[in-house]
């Protein structure tokens, strides 16, 4: 049953009149849509909208915490439920998540993978050994964080941190793109 049924317009879902109120594209739409039975919207509003729902991961783990962040992806937790799919290849990726310790031998490859992602491409550091070196921080062959690599946007803490802070912290990633609002990064 539909809000505009009683006017003829068109039928609206009543999860769109009910919308999530931290999300003003979807509010915005269920506005529109409840009294006009049309909605207008930028294309740059469109494009961030469609961007921060279909996220493609690159999966980049290194130590323990990449055991938490195959937990997150597992149906308990179900990042594909925010719109956040893994991939196999980073042709294909707009998300790289490194979880856990980042060697200075493994450095240069990682490089080499974020290079090869589509702008505008996001970073998500997992963990404290991928925020700052960790324990390892004084070892000689341990990296002091991976923002020393590539630009992080988003840093998860924990040792490991918990799926829960994982998807934390790919709702704020998503909430990122949303205020930066344009197509180009």
């Amino acid at each position: 049953m539909g809000v505009n049924d009683q006017t003829g317009g068109a039928a609206v879902p009543q999860n769109l009149v009910h919308a999530r109120p931290d999300d003003p594209f979807t509010s915005m739409v269920s506005d529109g849509l409840a009294d006009h039975g049309y909605v207008l919207a930028r294309a740059d509003d469109l494009i961030t909208w469609a961007r921060t729902g279909s996220l493609m991961w690159l999966t980049f783990g290194l130590a323990c915490c990449a055991m938490e962040m195959m937990q997150a992806a597992m149906p308990r937790y179900d990042m594909e439920r925010f719109g956040f799919a893994p991939r196999g290849t980073p042709r294909h990726s707009d998300v790289i998540i490194v979880a856990g310790t980042l060697t200075n031998k493994m450095a240069p490859a990682i490089r080499k993978i974020y290079d090869q992602m589509p702008e505008p491409r996001y970073v998500i550091s997992m963990g404290s050994c991928a925020n700052g070196g960790g324990y390892y921080h004084y070892s000689y062959s341990v990296v002091r964080g991976v923002d020393r690599i590539l630009p992080v946007d988003v840093y998860v803490p924990g040792c490991p941190p918990t799926a829960e802070a994982l998807l934390y912290g790919i709702m704020q990633l998503q909430k990122r793109i949303r205020r930066t609002g344009s197509i180009k990064r």
